[in-house]
């Protein structure tokens, strides 16, 4: 009994550490960001304007899981080294 629960404090704390360690960084949410948005537009890839919203996002880190954030709203989520760029409409 002993065992099984010092086996899964171990499989558990190894875990959070994986996390914290895999949280992306705010360059890798910045990156995303400018990718996601020129692939939605030829104007907006020509523009830049995936670099100027990077640049005004503010990342947090809640140290297992990241987020950015433009004019309070969501703008990407990460955790475990994958960094999700929500839609708009998702982002309310």
């Amino acid at each position: 009994m002993r065992n099984s629960r010092l086996l899964w404090f171990i499989a558990g704390a190894l875990t959070v550490a994986l996390a914290v360690v895999l949280n992306p960084s705010p360059e890798r949410h910045r990156a995303s960001i400018k990718e996601r948005i020129a692939q939605r537009s030829q104007l907006a890839e020509i523009l830049h304007l995936g670099d100027l919203v990077a640049f005004v996002s503010s990342y947090h880190s809640l140290g297992v899981a990241s987020y950015t954030v433009v004019n309070d709203r969501t703008l990407s989520v990460g955790a475990l080294g994958m960094v999700f760029v929500l839609d708009q409409g998702a982002a309310k």
